[in-house]
């Protein structure tokens, strides 16, 4: 048996992610099993999924996936570098091969971007434009080419990611072979591509009350409540105007003082887009200001998302699913979702939970992580 893993947020699952498994499996035989690390019920950008990590789950698998494990929530609201070496450090321990999206799908150019990245030269150069007022990607793509390296694959979003993923494998020493899948379409395409739509314009659909299934292959998110944002914004804006200044100084992604600014914005605006425009500058990407604030509202720290995630969780799997946790369990500590487990991390697992209820339309009881139950497919 061959194991390839994915990294995925499936918010929500598309025409796409069902191609991506069915390609898998043409190109390394049936006899593959397909590993979906899936983030729970917030994902990178810093807003919670559309759907919840149960019934996403259950998508994976009608699309084909054998088994859904769910990415630590600390590695789920990290940096794309924390969001990839997380993973990795989950399915390098028992996969062959990670597939993954990219718009220019060529492992060697991929692997060759990442090197330069862990050049020992590199945090030089990127200091230098990072002190000179540039965003963090911009800094980046300018210290790559001091070092006379090709910084193209640094201006797409899916080749971004697909970088950060041979880093960590040539960082970590990792076995695992990189395997990019051509991904086809804009990644943030407002409207849907017939062929290859966007989970973004997927998003406005569901949030609109518009129609969705003809972009889709499964029947797991009908009936299914919407989250959203703005279901939880005044939440939020409790929450924030509430913290203390310690609590602010403990944010993740609050270095250089920003974690100041946020908390006076937050203490001075009547509304989330108001505080984030008002801190939002060039040096700083909304989607950080997105996850700080979301970290904030989740009562996640910086020590928090430093920390290694002391297991995973299984949220369903095939009965190969069920041979892939068999051999996974030697090399990692794996729970079945639900399952109770003497760790300050199982505790992190409820407040999230809890607090996802409250992005629902129709707020969501709390209380319901300890009453969820694996899939079997």
């Amino acid at each position: 048996m061959k194991i390839v893993g994915i990294l995925c947020e499936y918010n929500p699952l598309h025409l796409g992610h069902a191609r991506q498994i069915s390609k898998i499996r043409e190109q390394n035989g049936p006899d593959t099993a397909v590993v979906c690390l899936m983030s729970g019920d917030f994902v990178q950008r810093g807003h919670p999924a559309v759907f919840d990590k149960m019934v996403r789950a259950r998508a994976a698998l009608q699309a084909g996936a054998d088994l859904v494990l769910e990415l630590p929530v600390q590695y789920a609201l990290s940096s794309a570098e924390g969001f990839a070496d997380g993973a990795v450090s989950i399915l390098g321990t028992f996969c062959d091969e990670m597939s993954f999206g990219a718009e220019h799908p060529d492992p060697d150019a991929l692997m060759q971007t990442a090197s330069a990245l862990l050049s020992p030269a590199f945090p030089e150069h990127l200091r230098r434009h990072l002190d000179a007022g540039l965003s963090f990607p911009a800094a980046r793509a300018n210290a790559l080419a001091d070092m006379g390296t090709d910084n193209s694959l640094l201006s797409s979003p899916n080749d971004i990611l697909a970088v950060e993923y041979c880093k960590a494998i040539r960082s970590r020493g990792c076995a695992m072979v990189p395997a990019p899948i051509h991904r086809p379409g804009s990644y943030h395409d407002d409207r849907p591509d017939p062929e290859n739509p966007s989970a973004t314009a997927l998003r406005a659909l569901i949030e609109n009350g518009k129609d969705f299934r003809p972009y889709v292959p499964t029947d797991a998110f009908e009936h299914a409540p919407v989250h959203a944002l703005k279901y939880g914004e005044r939440a939020i804006l409790a929450k924030l105007r509430t913290m203390t200044d310690a609590e602010f100084e403990a944010l993740p992604y609050g270095s250089e003082g920003l974690w100041r600014k946020l908390m006076h914005e937050s203490r001075r605006c009547n509304s989330l887009e108001e505080i984030l425009t008002a801190v939002k500058s060039k040096r700083y990407t909304r989607t950080r200001l997105d996850r700080m604030v979301l970290c904030a509202f989740l009562g996640l720290t910086k020590q928090d998302l430093a920390s290694p995630a002391p297991y995973v969780r299984s949220l369903g799997f095939t009965p190969w699913g069920r041979e892939v946790l068999r051999r996974a369990k030697g090399q990692l500590a794996i729970y079945n979702v639900g399952e109770r487990v003497d760790s300050p991390q199982w505790t992190i697992e409820q407040r999230c939970t809890d607090l996802y209820g409250l992005f629902a339309e129709a707020p969501e009881p709390a209380g319901l992580e300890p009453k969820r139950r694996v899939i079997i497919r």
